[in-house]
């Protein structure tokens, strides 16, 4: 398995020519690289400096930011909270914190009550909030922009998940990973497969992260620096009716502490997630985006 490098400034002079490379590499791998994506660096080593002064604080400032008492997927996950592989007992060795679409306590949707529609909690750190939201908009709109070379790939219009993610349920994680122990038995994060359309990820270059093809065995993910990882999640796979695949992979216990930042694109809640135009016939049921989401978040939490 190679993980192809695609730069994103090639969709704007040649955009058939970038959706046939990125389709092949949704449909074959369901990883790639992505350069040229605009994020500028600053903005990258901002957010892991404000990462890395969140996790330095004590649990009794993280707890109250606690995402065990969140029902919208935001705040702190403490230590051995997660487990990612849903077929082991193991728990993941990582601390997280969510961010998701910033609304006000009276915005309509947080008052009636809406899956996934809740207020971000905030540490008290003097930069982290503004960064926060400067980088969720930034790979928001990066993703969203993905999808149109995706949808071409598909024969659809370029515009047509536009509407599925114009206020998304969308997750910014911030992840931090402690050295291994030398314990023999410990992961980082256990093998899965991710929830949502897209990830994009950046990480410090720290190695850890493996994915596994399809009948294949683990393969490292290769670092470059300021290039996202991107990766087809669960969500578009149903979507696409299987024709693009989502891959497993997790993190091993790294040699060295390892921060990662994800932004996982997820879809409306009121999407409907059905077999795409052209697809064949559905081999799912459809669902809508809230339900799917809650569904698999369900299982992560296990007790």
């Amino acid at each position: 398995m190679t993980f192809p490098l695609l730069d994103w400034s090639d969709y704007a002079t040649d955009p058939d020519a970038f959706a046939q490379a990125l389709g092949r590499t949704c449909r074959e791998t369901g990883f790639f690289l992505l350069k040229g994506h605009g994020i500028a660096p600053d903005l990258n080593a901002a957010i892991f400096a404000q990462a890395a002064q969140f996790f330095a604080l004590g649990e009794d400032d993280k707890t109250p930011l606690s995402i065990a008492t969140n029902p919208h997927n935001r705040g702190w996950a403490y230590m051995g909270s997660e487990s990612l592989d849903e077929t082991s007992a193991q728990r993941d060795r990582k601390e997280a914190f969510n961010i998701g679409l910033d609304l006000a306590p009276d915005d309509p949707r947080v008052l009636a009550g809406e899956p996934f529609r809740g207020v971000n909690l905030w540490p008290d750190l003097p930069e982290f909030r503004a960064t926060m939201l400067e980088y969720f908009g930034a790979v928001w709109g990066l993703g969203v922009d993905l999808l149109k070379p995706v949808a071409r790939d598909l024969g659809l219009p370029d515009d047509h998940f536009a509407s599925s993610f114009d206020a998304p349920m969308a997750t910014l994680r911030l992840l931090s990973y402690p050295a291994a122990s030398g314990a023999g038995d410990e992961i980082g994060a256990g093998a899965h497969t991710d929830y949502g359309a897209l990830t994009l990820l950046m990480t410090d270059g720290a190695p850890g992260l493996q994915v596994r093809p399809r009948g294949g065995d683990w393969l490292d993910v290769p670092h470059v620096p300021d290039a996202f990882i991107v990766n087809i999640g669960d969500c578009l796979m149903r979507w696409t009716n299987d024709i693009y695949v989502s891959t497993p992979h997790r993190v091993l216990p790294p040699p060295r502490a390892r921060q990662s930042v994800a932004f996982f694109l997820d879809p409306n809640p009121d999407a409907l997630i059905a077999a795409l135009p052209g697809t064949g016939a559905p081999k799912y049921p459809s669902v809508t985006g809230a339900a799917y989401l809650r569904a698999r978040l369900d299982a992560t939490y296990k007790t």
